[in-house]
């Protein structure tokens, strides 16, 4: 959540870029209105200018990254040195070490090189919404956008 507050926050707004696996898009979890309203929440997060995502369909075939999510955090102080960090089910673990970031980030650049465009990544989540909503759901009904900060 805190996270989360900060991609909202006036001040100190972190800068994010992420690419989702469609698989999150589609795989149903909760309920099909659970996923509309989390779906629909992503879709008015991108549209936020400090915030790009990307999608990475099915049909871009196997990617550097089928083990699970990882995320690279690199700091605004030159004296902080970037990370990895691996979220699992039964813990985390933070890599520091040079080699480990550089080898993330290599896997990082050419999952953005194979995912869509935000504009279609976008597209592609109005698809699910309305995969979820059902054929009487407008996308351009949605609730309002985030505020801008």
């Amino acid at each position: 959540m805190r996270r989360q507050d900060r991609l909202a926050a006036p001040r100190n707004l972190l800068r994010s870029w992420a690419v989702l696996d469609e698989s999150a898009l589609r795989r149903v979890v909760g309920s099909r209105e659970v996923m509309r309203e989390q779906l629909d929440h992503l879709t008015r997060l991108s549209a936020q200018p400090h915030i790009t995502m990307k999608a990475l369909p099915h049909d871009s075939g196997a990617h550097p990254d089928v083990s699970g999510q990882f995320s690279l955090l690199e700091f605004a102080d030159a004296t902080d040195a970037s990370l990895v960090y691996l979220e699992r089910f039964s813990s985390d673990l933070h890599r520091e070490k040079r080699s480990d970031v550089r080898l993330y980030s290599d896997m990082y650049a050419h999952l953005q090189a194979q995912a869509l465009s935000p504009d279609s990544t976008r597209h592609l989540i109005d698809e699910a919404i309305t995969a979820y909503a059902g054929p009487e759901f407008q996308p351009d009904a949605r609730a309002p956008s985030l505020p801008n900060p």
